[in-house]
């Protein structure tokens, strides 16, 4: 299932895509969110809205948002986990690390699939561009084994972890500030539910700039799988549906190209995730929107 947000006679509503179509499901559920907190008992519902007689609409992809619009919590994004990326480090007295490294992206960094995301030249010099795919929790869950962890997730998105490099690492080493630019972290085009996914640790990823692919990998190289990510940050914390966690970008991100190939205003990033979807954002001057 394709469940989506979207702008409905400048509303947002919830709905699922089916068909190349939308189901509009906001008479049962207000948001997305909603969705995701009834668990079971909410694709339950969803289910009966499909085989009901609800005259489809047309998906029209401009109004798609956002899958959740509004997040309750930052996202969590797991830095370095696939080894050819960790080998573009920066610096090179950093250790392959033991454990996920995780840092977090604020809450206004969410973005649509298709949506202009702008440049914010007096802050950065240095925009590039991550190919991720996106958990997104189901269940409230702490302590959570790792050979559990995915009874508690929800679906998957499609990611880009826009990051400003010069940023990023001139904070005494705390990546929050370059990570956490308004609109830096366009996500969907959907959440695809996770029944609908054979595996998800053998997902082929890449990323293009201007139809150039720049990065591509597959999910199977990740350093730590979906579950010990889970299962790990969830020592610390509990984890709450809605939540989304960011699994890591492939090695070829822009600043370590040779030349580097960082964002400019007017070019267009794509990132798909097989069984899931693409999306697909134009940089654009912050003086242009």
């Amino acid at each position: 299932m394709k469940i989506i947000s979207y702008l409905n006679e400048n509303q947002i509503n919830a709905g699922i895509v089916h068909d190349n179509t939308v189901i509009d499901v906001s008479n049962e559920f207000p948001d997305v969110l909603s969705i995701i907190k009834a668990g079971h008992n909410g694709i339950d519902r969803l289910n009966r809205i499909l085989n009901s007689n609800v005259e489809p609409r047309p998906l029209i992809s401009e109004h798609l948002l956002p899958p959740i619009p509004k997040l309750e919590r930052n996202i969590m994004c797991v830095g370095w986990n696939y080894l050819e990326h960790f080998n573009e480090r920066f610096r090179q007295d950093i250790d392959l690390p033991t454990k996920p490294t995780v840092f977090t992206k604020a809450t206004g960094t969410i973005a649509g699939p298709y949506e202009g995301i702008p440049l914010p030249e007096n802050f950065t010099q240095k925009l590039d561009y991550e190919a991720e795919l996106a958990v997104v929790i189901g269940r409230k869950g702490k302590n959570i084994a790792e050979a559990e962890a995915s009874d508690y997730i929800f679906g998957y998105m499609c990611a880009n972890d826009l990051s400003a490099r010069d940023v990023q690492h001139s904070h005494g080493g705390q990546w929050f500030m370059g990570k956490s630019m308004d609109k830096s972290c366009p996500l969907g085009p959907w959440i695809v539910t996770k029944d609908e996914i054979k595996d998800v640790q053998n997902l082929d990823i890449y990323c293009k700039v201007n139809g150039k692919i720049v990065q591509s990998s597959n999910t199977s190289l990740m350093i730590f799988p979906i579950n010990r990510i889970i299962a790990e940050i969830s020592k610390a914390m509990t984890l709450i549906p809605g939540d989304i966690i960011l699994t890591g970008t492939p090695s070829g991100i822009g600043v370590k190209r040779n030349p580097p190939m960082l964002l400019k205003a007017e070019d267009v990033v794509e990132v798909h995730i097989a069984e899931i979807g693409s999306i697909k954002n134009r940089i654009i001057a912050d003086n242009a929107r």
